[in-house]
């Protein structure tokens, strides 16, 4: 399974980016779908899951409110809709897929696309 990961960005601060997640030959129907982040000297962290069905969805504190996962399966697609972001947001944003039902952290997910970079500055 490979994963594409695009919709990365400058944004000023209280903007908005939506993320994009596909695969490339495969579908990502059966896979829960992960959005993690990685900020410069920071570890890597979770951001947002949504579950294969794409009726669980979990989020990081730090973004509760601001941010939607979602998923279209015609499509083959998972979105990230990031309002109102703030500069503590910058990162490169990388999507992930698992097989593991209800994963949310990094190390329960096997495929990962390149990653986005996130910029939220003034």
């Amino acid at each position: 399974l490979q994963l594409v990961a695009s919709g990365g960005g400058t944004v000023q601060p209280g903007g908005s980016l939506r993320l994009s997640c596909t695969s490339s030959g495969s579908t990502l129907n059966y896979y829960a779908i992960g959005w993690f982040r990685q900020a410069p000297g920071k570890e890597r962290e979770g951001v947002s899951c949504v579950s294969g069905g794409g009726m669980n969805t979990k989020y990081a504190d730090s973004v509760k409110g601001r941010f939607t996962i979602s998923r279209d399966k015609r499509e083959n697609m998972v979105y990230l809709q990031m309002n109102n972001l703030m500069p503590e947001d910058t990162a490169v944003y990388y999507c992930a897929a698992t097989i593991v039902a209800g994963a949310c952290r990094p190390e329960e997910y096997e495929y990962w696309g390149q990653g986005t970079q996130v910029t939220v500055s003034s």
